[in-house]
């Protein structure tokens, strides 16, 4: 996803499908498993730790997490999960990185590649468009939930480096070793978020209109049903209204 507002708004509608389908408990018990395989303490384990809030924000059980955890510290059997990051441009010569986690690695490549060329895109090879985008922690917040002299005096003390406001959603961008602080500093005030997670944020976005933007939504909504596909970020921005016709 882009750092602007117009891929926000697309991330959002799709975060709310998602949790009604259940894929955003799929996602994060895969993400908790990979985690765990470093340590089950989340204390000692910053990648955990970030995965389980994410899991408690949307209601997961406890139970859900514990076993997701133990499956990645080999308490308990599991299968085999790679991590997979795919490189490739989508319409209008938009980069696009997609992140997997798969049992079958044969299978996901095969099906990631047939999604691309089915949607007018490519994959490249390995670092071909990852150079254009850095990771970083990346928290919204809605902006009717705070100013910007009340949030831009905590997220800066805590660490953040950028706050922007995209059409009433404050983006706050960190390193990705300040997230928690940032995310704790906020939790203490008592603002909520929308959405917290460390993304890779592109260095500049082009701006994709008419059949581009459509045929790029086509793809990023291909590439967000795949069971495997953990998260998918852009390099390109859409008017939300033009998002909101296509729609």
């Amino acid at each position: 996803m882009s750092g602007h507002s117009k891929w926000a708004t697309i991330k959002h509608k799709k975060a709310a499908l998602d949790a009604k389908r259940g894929k955003a408990f799929t996602r994060l018990i895969k993400e908790i498993t990979i985690a765990a395989r470093n340590g089950g303490d989340p204390d000692t384990n910053p990648r955990l730790r970030t995965a389980i809030a994410a899991a408690k924000g949307v209601s997961m059980p406890a139970d859900n997490i514990k076993r997701a955890i133990m499956r990645g510290t080999g308490e308990i059997e599991g299968g085999q999960i790679d991590e997979i990051q795919f490189e490739g441009y989508g319409p209008g010569g938009a980069a696009v990185l997609v992140n997997v986690a798969t049992d079958n690695r044969n299978r996901t490549v095969s099906e990631i590649r047939h999604i691309f060329s089915k949607n007018g895109g490519n994959l490249g090879e390995q670092g071909s468009v990852s150079w254009m985008f850095e990771r970083k922690s990346q928290i919204l917040v809605d902006a009717n939930n705070a100013s910007e002299d009340q949030l831009m005096a905590i997220v800066l003390d805590a660490g953040a480096d950028d706050l922007r406001e995209h059409e009433g959603t404050w983006e706050i961008l960190s390193a990705p070793e300040a997230h928690e602080q940032v995310l704790q500093a906020l939790e203490k005030a008592k603002i909520p978020t929308e959405s917290a997670e460390i993304a890779m944020i592109p260095k500049n976005t082009i701006k994709l209109e008419g059949k581009n933007a459509q045929a790029m939504l086509k793809l990023y909504d291909a590439l967000e049903e795949h069971d495997d596909v953990q998260n998918v970020y852009g390099n390109y921005e859409i008017e939300a209204a033009e998002v909101e016709a296509l729609a």
